[in-house]
């Protein structure tokens, strides 16, 4: 009887501190399932400037059943392990980030759950070692995402989990060239597994979490998966114009009964002013996200361009 095939992907961008340690963990996590699965370990390097890909074709050497995509440039964080993702054949896909603040650990709790039929298991993170601010705005958002989306999302989960094959052809089919993962994945409806668990610091090498990924990716949910915002807008600015011309009609008709008494008065103007055109900036930075999302699709970019596949058929 042939055995099921499970797909392990993870993207790379200047980690040679950590993926010789990632392909341990992971080898020896998936070793206890041999007998039961075979199983293919993808890595997507995303134009790494250091030494990574030479240490992963040193891995190659002796292992056939890992394969390697390195890609032009660095097409950013959320095209280049999408398209990893989709460059699997496995029954399963596991997806995991390489800088081990996603425990391979979890990859036999993953399979598990999908033995028991789970089309989708996310891990979400119950606690974390990131700095306490930082965890809290981190909450924060994806608890108002969750709040105003058009669909119910998984809170604190990042990507890291198991996807059936029927999920992976489903995604296959959907033309987004700058794809939301968690989203495209609660869009779908299939019911999700969640797992919790505790997300270790980082140890060596450097995050690429800066301040534009982290607005990225937030800003990313949010224009995908939620009109709200756009609405919000549109609507409070209707009601300050309403107001603005009441206002406005009252002041003239005070001002025409009581010509002498009322002066015309510099302050109520400036303060107007500014008021009015931190409104228009506000309305104009948020409508300016989705022109963004717009002008994305209407480009039909490739999500990713390679400039050598190691391994593969």
């Amino acid at each position: 009887m042939k055995k099921l095939k499970i797909s392990i992907v993870s993207g790379t961008y200047n980690e040679a501190e950590n993926i010789e340690e990632w392909y341990e963990r992971v080898q020896k996590a998936i070793s206890p399932l041999r007998d039961r699965y075979d199983f293919e370990l993808i890595v997507i390097d995303n134009a790494s400037e250091d030494d990574t890909v030479e240490r992963l074709k040193v891995l190659i050497e002796n292992d056939k059943q890992l394969k390697v995509i390195i890609n032009n440039r660095n097409f950013g964080h959320i095209r280049s392990p999408y398209w990893g993702i989709m460059q699997a054949t496995g029954d399963a896909v596991v997806y995991l980030a390489s800088d081990l603040q996603d425990p391979p650990e979890l990859i036999p709790n993953f399979i598990a759950e999908w033995e028991r039929g789970w089309k989708v298991t996310y891990a979400v993170k119950q606690t974390s070692q990131e700095a306490h601010l930082f965890h809290l705005v981190r909450k924060t958002y994806y608890r108002v995402l969750h709040a105003i989306s058009d669909v119910p999302l998984i809170n604190d989960a990042t990507g890291f989990g198991i996807y059936d094959k029927a999920i992976i052809q489903y995604l296959r089919s959907i033309n987004d060239p700058y794809p939301y993962l968690r989203g495209l994945v609660c869009e779908l409806g299939f019911p999700i597994k969640t797992l919790e668990f505790h997300q270790p610091s980082r140890t060596r090498g450097f995050s690429k979490n800066n301040f534009y990924r982290l607005y990225d990716i937030a800003m990313l949910g949010i224009v995908s998966h939620s009109i709200v915002p756009l609405r919000v807008a549109g609507f409070v600015g209707l009601v300050l114009s309403v107001c603005s011309f009441i206002f406005g009609m009252y002041y003239l008709l005070q001002k025409l009964i009581h010509w002498q008494e009322i002066p015309l008065g510099i302050a109520p103007l400036i303060i107007g002013y500014f008021f009015g055109l931190g409104l228009i900036f506000l309305f104009l930075s948020l409508l300016g996200e989705y022109v963004v999302s717009i002008l994305t699709y209407v480009k039909n970019r490739p999500i990713v361009t390679e400039r050598e596949r190691i391994n593969f058929d």
